[in-house]
């Protein structure tokens, strides 16, 4: 089931911090490029291969060149690249295929359920696959007194916290299952913070749009609860691709069977869903292509900073699960959450040996994750629920959240600022719940 590794974690020579500036660089500039002045964003729109391919290159050449073993650190490397960008491009191209067509308007309460039924659906077709099958759906739901706060719990929930559960769920996840973190390893260990977490966060949605509600004329509210809401899907044969896909997920990593299963889903789902089906959800290619190259160079610059993390990581001092969750959570919140998981992760494997060399002698790769969870699984759960959880601080802490946000401000719906959902949003109302899930639990 998990991806072995082809050669040791990291090479045998010293890291300089130097051979992380690349990687620092590269996060910094997803984070900061498309909140610049139109003119910067447009070139970064423009240019963003070439950047992160460059880089990537820069350190990948390095590798192979000059340190010990490099060659096969980029292959693994690589190995695990094309089978993070397989799920997310399947799930992204066969979630484009289903459309959820919806008459009427939704109380309160209905709005509850359809965020609860989000979250729970993220874990079987992603973060990114919700949240494009459902924000539109959710305005048109909505679409009498949408508020800007309905697009922020939406990217909460379904978007972020929802898919904490399983490595389908979202990209971090899926990295610790190729590094060995079976499949229901989290579902059997983080279902009550998951739970706990999601129902806090929906009962303040619930009282924001209460008075939301309440705010309506009488006779509104009246129609609104008495009209009856119809949905309507459209492009069901891809329910069956879907199935393919997590299926795919348990088979064996040789042979690249497991991507080619994935890819073929999505070939097939692309050319048998029909066209209206495509127009309606304006579904296009431009977002998973922004994926695949910043990840192409997020992958490569990113074996130097897991390689001094392995050499160095015990001098950081995390001792304390709560330690990784706040760390984690904190960079996840303005940094790309996927490549700080895999970081703290790697982090938490070094600090464990420290304290149990003889537990850790000889491996690395699978077997140092399993016996992570064995020696030391709240590590673990820390840092998957501060990598997911926290993604939703921000709006570039996660893929989805830009996604839907931009969705959203074209369908005539206002969005907060960047610092707008910060400061009126995820300081007050997720950071304290965050806090209180972490205190109880780790």
């Amino acid at each position: 089931m998990w991806l072995q590794p082809l050669v040791a974690a990291a090479p045998t020579s010293q890291i300089s911090p130097w051979l992380i500036v690349p990687f620092g660089l590269l996060l910094l500039l997803i984070a900061v490029m498309p909140l610049t002045p139109p003119r910067g964003k447009h070139l970064w729109e423009h240019y963003y291969p070439h950047v992160a391919i460059g880089l990537g290159a820069l350190v990948a050449v390095y590798y192979v060149a000059r340190i010990p073993g490099g060659a096969g650190i980029l292959g693994h490397t690589m190995h695990e690249y094309f089978s993070f960008i397989a799920l997310i491009g399947s799930l992204f191209v066969v979630a484009g295929g289903i459309h959820i067509k919806v008459k009427g308007e939704a109380t309160p309460i209905n709005n509850v359920v359809f965020l609860a039924l989000g979250a729970v659906v993220a874990n079987f077709i992603g973060t990114t696959g919700a949240s494009m099958v459902l924000i539109r759906p959710w305005i048109r739901m909505n679409k009498i007194r949408i508020s800007a706060f309905h697009v922020v719990f939406f990217i909460f929930v379904v978007s972020n916290v929802g898919g904490a559960l399983t490595p389908i769920g979202d990209p971090p996840l899926f990295l610790g299952y190729l590094r060995g973190v079976p499949f229901f390893w989290l579902i059997e260990h983080i279902v009550a913070e998951w739970l706990f977490t999601l129902t806090l966060i929906l009962v303040v949605f619930y009282g924001l749009d209460r008075r939301s509600f309440a705010r309506m004329p009488r006779k509104l509210q009246h129609a609104v609860a008495q009209e009856a809401e119809t949905w309507r899907f459209d492009g069901g044969v891809n329910v069956l691709f879907l199935l393919a896909i997590i299926g795919a997920v348990f088979l064996p990593a040789q042979f690249f069977l497991r991507e080619a299963v994935m890819l073929g889903a999505a070939v097939a789902s692309y050319f048998l869903t029909p066209k209206v089906v495509h127009a309606e959800n304006a579904f296009g290619f431009a977002p998973i292509k922004e994926v695949a190259f910043l990840f192409l160079g997020i992958f490569a610059t990113m074996m130097p900073a897991l390689g001094y993390l392995e050499q160095h990581g015990v001098e950081f001092g995390f001792t304390r699960p709560l330690q990784y969750y706040f760390a984690a959570g904190s960079l996840s919140a303005v940094l790309d959450n996927a490549p700080t998981y895999v970081n703290f992760l790697q982090l938490a494997q070094t600090t464990a040996a420290a304290g149990n060399p003889a537990a850790f002698a000889g491996l690395s790769g699978a077997g140092a994750t399993r016996m992570l969870l064995e020696q030391q699984p709240l590590f673990v759960v820390a840092v998957s629920l501060g990598s997911v959880f926290f993604g939703a601080m921000t709006y570039i802490g996660n893929g989805p959240n830009f996604m839907v946000k931009s969705i959203a401000h074209d369908a005539g719906v206002h969005c907060p600022s960047f610092f707008g959902y910060l400061v009126r949003y995820s300081l007050p109302i997720l950071l304290p719940i965050f806090a209180l899930t972490g205190w109880l639990f780790l």
